[in-house]
């Protein structure tokens, strides 16, 4: 029997002997003799390292390189993780991936310590296929294939009350409604001088607004990612890789749908980029829901996607403040922004939590 690893919370620690553990564990017969490795990502609440691996001897079938994820370097990020993400991300590869049709990658080792703070993730690498561009966008047909992807993420467990079982997944209510109230003044002191009259409009008219935004939520109730967007999303290259798959699931929460559809959406593009694709990204939407089992009507869909445009944001403000603060995060969460409140005005969400 293989040796079961232990938890590593360094990159600095991985050693031949120890992938080796990982891979027989993972049902590989192989002897690792040497690894390099390098960062990859743009990760906020932790930190991602690529392996490359040299076998003692010819393999068939075992990885050339992996993924592993480790806890954020960053103590404000780190802190973050600790206060339920990291345990959330175990639990999605450990507990619940088999139960899924989204497209994610493989896990090969999952661990994490007992107090929350500290964790081990060996995936599978993605590459050839690249990470989304939170900052340029996407184009369309990356939201689509993204909005296809996420129905097999909702579908399978749509309204199945087992999810409420994992004690581990974040559902948003009266704790989200403090956490909005008290990072809201904070996130437009940091950005005052960065944002537009109409998304300070309405990041205050949110925090006012949000206990009945948590209230007035729509009454399906499914496995919700919380953070889908590009920066966590590999695409397909004209070298390969998989059309799209989902990373980074440290939000992963019970909630409606729509936040993950709406969100998506709102932060991808630019404001008139989402507005020629977003009939026909809730179309394809509601059609691979419908061919897994869900069927909606395009009222229902559009009333999630209105109640879940301020998933926006409320990442996005929550996130700013909960990780350590960097130049690159802050033109992200401004970009996040600003499409966000172009969105919920387009559709007048604001009425919403009025």
């Amino acid at each position: 029997m293989p040796e079961t690893p232990e938890l590593l919370a360094d990159p600095a620690d991985v050693t031949a002997h120890w992938l080796t553990d990982v891979l027989r564990s993972a049902g590989h017969d192989v002897v690792v003799a040497s690894v390099t490795s390098e960062p990859v990502g743009t990760g906020q609440m932790a930190h991602n390292e690529r392996y490359t691996i040299a076998y003692d001897g010819p393999v068939e079938g075992a990885p050339a390189t992996v993924v592993i994820k480790f806890p954020s370097p960053s103590e404000e990020s780190r802190a973050a993780g600790a206060a339920g993400g990291y345990r959330t991300e175990i639990g999605f590869y450990t507990d619940l991936v088999h139960r899924l049709g989204i497209e994610v990658p493989q896990c090969l080792f999952a661990t994490v310590a007992d107090d929350g703070a500290t964790f081990t993730l060996v995936l599978e690498d993605l590459a050839p296929a690249r990470q989304g561009d939170q900052i340029a966008g996407a184009d369309d047909d990356q939201v689509i294939a993204a909005v296809r992807n996420l129905a097999g993420l909702h579908a399978p467990l749509w309204n199945d009350e087992s999810v409420h079982d994992l004690d581990w997944l974040m559902v948003a209510g009266g704790a989200a409604i403090g956490y909005v109230e008290l990072v809201t003044p904070m996130f437009v002191d940091r950005y005052a001088d960065r944002m537009s009259a109409d998304a300070r409009g309405v990041v205050e008219a949110f925090a006012a607004g949000v206990g009945n935004w948590i209230e007035r939520e729509p009454s399906a109730r499914t496995l919700v990612h919380g953070d889908y967007r590009l920066d966590n999303l590999m695409f397909a290259t004209a070298e390969g890789g998989r059309p799209v798959a989902a990373v980074d699931w440290q939000t992963l929460g019970i909630g409606a749908g729509g936040r993950d559809v709406a969100y998506l959406l709102g932060t991808s593009s630019e404001p008139d980029d989402r507005r020629r694709h977003e009939a026909e990204a809730l179309d394809a939407y509601r059609s691979e829901m419908g061919r897994r089992g869900v069927d909606l009507t395009a009222d229902e869909v559009l009333q999630q996607y209105r109640h879940g445009t301020f998933q926006g944001p409320f990442i996005t403000m929550l996130g700013s403040i909960a990780v350590g603060q960097t130049d690159r995060g802050d033109e992200m969460f401004m970009a996040m922004l600003e499409r966000s409140v172009a969105q919920i005005l387009d559709h007048d969400a604001l009425a919403v939590i009025a």
